[in-house]
């Protein structure tokens, strides 16, 4: 990986945003949240532009600072960042590249979902909103969704405004075909770097601190 003041892509079609959660040590070992920008380039390879250590409670203005970071290492624009709706994220990424698309990870959409219902109805829950988000079109996945809330929203209404608060910044992906839908639908991409951060941790039993992690060759490769 290269180091954080390395320079940037002036473009990337797509920007995904995730997060891990790790033991850092900081005086003391606590558990915290690192959040990992990946890129897809032009090309079409994937490029890891950094990782960030939160507290739990970023909001707008960290992130407002995490994205103009990017942007003066040379980014000027991102075409759509796909992430996990960070409080804050999106009103950053409009400010820093008013022209990209925000893109809410569906399946990190659908465990939400599923944190208010009860378990025994995961998978009619899961089964009544395929048809939203496999939708041809958004006026297709809206009828879908009318469906799905007539069945469910009078025993989960948490779901239904959880789907309705979610929905300008899940719609977007349904404008492209199959394939480039399962590239930008969701984080997964990002989650074998989360895995790797993972075994870095475990082998460590904490991560880098801040002089570590300026060092690249103690990042995971």
């Amino acid at each position: 990986m290269a180091e954080p003041s390395a320079r940037l892509g002036a473009v990337y079609p797509v920007l995904f945003i995730d997060c891990v959660h790790v033991k850092l040590r900081d005086g003391q070992v606590a558990n915290r949240p690192i959040y990992v920008a990946l890129a897809v380039t032009v090309e079409g390879t994937r490029e890891i532009l950094g990782l960030w250590a939160g507290d739990g409670g970023e909001g707008a203005k960290y992130w407002l600072q995490v994205l103009t970071e990017i942007k003066n290492r040379g980014t000027e624009d991102v075409c759509m960042v796909v992430c996990d709706g960070l409080k804050g994220l999106p009103d950053a990424i409009g400010t820093v590249w008013p022209q990209a698309i925000t893109q809410t990870c569906v399946v990190h959409l659908l465990r939400a979902s599923f944190r208010y219902a009860a378990r025994q109805d995961w998978d009619k829950i899961s089964k009544a909103l395929k048809p939203v988000y496999t939708a041809p079109t958004e006026d297709a996945a809206t009828e879908r969704f009318l469906e799905f809330s007539d069945a469910w929203g009078g025993k989960y209404p948490a779901i239904v405004w959880l789907w309705e608060n979610a929905w300008a910044e899940f719609v977007p992906f349904l404008q492209f075909d199959t394939e480039i839908r399962r590239v930008v639908c969701t984080t997964n991409a990002i989650e074998s770097v989360n895995a790797r951060i993972r075994k870095a941790v475990r082998a460590r039993g904490h991560f880098p601190n801040e002089q570590q992690r300026s060092n690249a060759s103690t990042w995971p490769s």
